[in-house]
């Protein structure tokens, strides 16, 4: 018998919602509905600390829209989870965020952990890759979004997670911004100081995560599934095409150096790069690099399957 939930993944940079009908008996999950907006919540929270009233009104804006969906599907309140994760967990004003969600869903939005975060994107992608051939554990899930990465290892369970700092957002206004604009394309200075970032980030993942062990490496979020969709060199982004498709590493380090060096109109011009992706993606790609070369994973498995799925299945639990 099959349960029908709703899952909501709001994070630094998009808002997703997944409408899904679970067996857990069978671990099916039937996608009924799955969407995104690009609402980039986290706008300008590590320079202020504050979520910015238009990035509230933008993620506000989506919720009504997926609400509306939730009721067209039947999916009953005490079937609805929404997880908020890096941008409100460093907000001072994430109360604001709380009561707007809330009035406009019925559900309060969960402020989870670093830690919790790793669990759901774990679960999300890895429990339909048993028997897949090729897929040796324990795997390294690496979940990159707008203001953290998620490092996650295990072999059915987790047995090793953390959260670092570094996302394509953060990366982005942190580093490639002068005077309130994205550098175009940015400087070798930029690009060597945001390196040494995430460098810095990846000694504190491998600190609590034995990175070395992992025998397969997963990547999520939209960061991954765009560089794999410039690999793939689709004429428009498909979802089928890229799940569970193998980038290597020379193709990771061929599209950053591509992506880090472009303007903005040179990026733009990829119709598989979403349009609210363009300034950040060049970071992205630069911290997947990074965790290939540390990892020193000749490939990375795509998963279109993440966090979003994690929190699904989580309501059942």
């Amino acid at each position: 018998m099959t349960t029908r939930v709703a899952a909501v993944d709001c994070g630094t940079n998009s808002i997703r919602l997944l409408v899904a009908d679970l067996d857990p008996v069978t671990g099916a999950l039937d996608e009924l509905d799955r969407r995104m907006r690009i609402v980039r919540l986290g706008q300008g929270v590590d320079r202020t600390g504050r979520l910015a009233p238009e990035a509230l009104e933008r993620t506000f804006a989506a919720c009504r829209e997926y609400a509306e969906v939730i009721r067209e599907h039947g999916v009953p309140a005490d079937r609805i989870r929404f997880v908020a994760t890096s941008a409100s967990r460093d907000a001072e004003n994430r109360d604001a965020f709380v009561r707007g969600v809330v009035g406009i869903l019925g559900v309060e939005p969960e402020v989870i952990s670093g830690d919790q975060e790793a669990e759901f994107s774990f679960t999300g992608a890895t429990r339909e890759l048993t028997g897949e051939h090729g897929m040796q554990t324990p795997y390294l899930v690496v979940d990159i979004g707008g203001g953290s990465t998620e490092f996650v290892l295990g072999d059915g369970q987790v047995s090793a997670a953390r959260s670092v700092d570094v996302g394509c957002v953060r990366m982005t206004e942190r580093h490639l911004v002068h005077d309130g604009e994205v550098t175009d394309p940015p400087t070798p200075a930029q690009i060597a100081a945001m390196t040494a970032d995430v460098d810095a980030a990846l000694d504190e993942a491998a600190r609590a995560v034995p990175l070395e062990r992992a025998r397969t490496l997963v990547g999520l979020a939209g960061s991954v599934t765009t560089v794999a969709a410039l690999a793939l060199d689709l004429p428009e982004y498909d979802s089928a095409a890229i799940h569970h498709s193998r980038v290597s590493l020379e193709q990771v380090r061929r599209i950053s150096g591509e992506l880090l060096t472009a303007t903005h109109a040179e990026r733009a011009a990829h119709r598989v790069i979403h349009e609210g992706r363009v300034d950040v993606i060049a970071a992205g790609a630069l911290v997947l690099l990074r965790v290939m070369e540390r990892t020193g994973a000749k490939d990375v498995v795509v998963s279109e399957h993440d966090i979003l799925d994690g929190i699904a299945w989580s309501v059942l639990s």
